[in-house]
């Protein structure tokens, strides 16, 4: 349950009672209310018909104002409108201030000893500080003491009820809010867009140098292949051979008269002792 919705239940009560409550009943009502412990809202108790009815109440018209200034006012407010307000009992008094709390702590979020204690009348920092953590403890803000700066460092508060002739302003920020995070959220939607264009564009980049080198190695692949078959499958000139038998007689040359060739690469057949040579036969071989 919300901390609103908690305050809202609160009041319940005093809304059923007051749906007939006129007159004196009606300024009781306000009383009880105002001194009640854990009810902070008072709106709707304002819009009922027997409470409207104060203001134009001589005897009790008090107790409308009352009201409205447990609603929308200040304790500062009090102190200077105190004649025209019935007195304050400790309860309301105690209320009242954290009221005020609550509406000082929406506007800033750093609060000093100081300001607190001259606009909740708080004599000293020991009051101020017990003050200020019931408050805490009443989910009516979120904060923490600062004793070595002497200041209250707000971090959330409770809503307090809102009157009907500062609805309009209440409406014009919100919209001013509802524009400012529209433009947030549009130079977010730009920088991502920026972003992932430059993220495509590494990614380009990349693939384009990869395919580049690819194209290269292919290259230097094709060139050594080529040369390696020049040299052992094309036939150079180095795998010629000459054998020249220059011709010879039976007794001539030879190798211990055996008759070979004359040229000492020429030898016989196997198994044969003189091989007769064409006289001037020349056969070129092609290893």
């Amino acid at each position: 349950m919300s901390e609103v919705t908690k305050f809202t239940a609160r009041l319940e009560p005093f809304l059923l009672m007051g749906k007939s409550a006129k007159g004196a009943a009606a300024a009781k009502l306000v009383q009880d209310a105002t001194a009640a412990p854990g009810v902070f809202v008072f709106g709707e108790l304002l819009e009922l018909d027997g409470v409207k009815d104060l203001q134009n109440n001589e005897s009790h018209s008090n107790a409308h104002r009352l009201l409205n200034l447990f609603a929308y006012g200040t304790y500062t407010d009090y102190l200077a409108n105190k004649s025209t307000l019935p007195a304050l009992n400790a309860s309301q008094t105690l209320k009242l201030k954290h009221l005020s709390l609550v509406s000082l702590a929406s506007q800033t979020r750093l609060l000093s000893y100081a300001t607190l204690q001259r606009q909740l009348d708080v004599p000293t920092i020991r009051e101020l500080e017990d003050l200020i953590i019931d408050a805490i403890y009443q989910d009516l803000l979120v904060g923490k003491l600062d004793q070595r700066h002497q200041r209250l460092e707000v971090k959330s508060v409770v809503g307090r009820d809102v009157p009907a002739s500062q609805l309009q302003n209440m409406l014009d920020a919100l919209t001013e809010c509802g524009v400012i995070s529209a433009l947030d959220k549009k130079i977010q939607e730009v920088a991502s867009g920026a972003e992932a264009s430059k993220l495509a564009q590494e990614e380009h980049e990349k693939r384009r140098d990869q395919i580049l080198l690819d194209l290269i190695n292919t290259k230097a692949a094709k060139k050594a292949g080529g040369g390696i078959s020049l040299m052992g499958m094309g036939g150079g000139r180095g795998d010629y051979m000459d054998i020249d038998d220059e011709p010879t007689n039976s007794s001539g040359g030879g190798f211990l008269g055996l008759g070979w060739g004359g040229k000492k690469n020429a030898r016989p057949a196997a198994g044969s002792q003189n091989v007769p040579e064409k006289q001037g036969a020349r056969k070129r071989n092609r290893f």
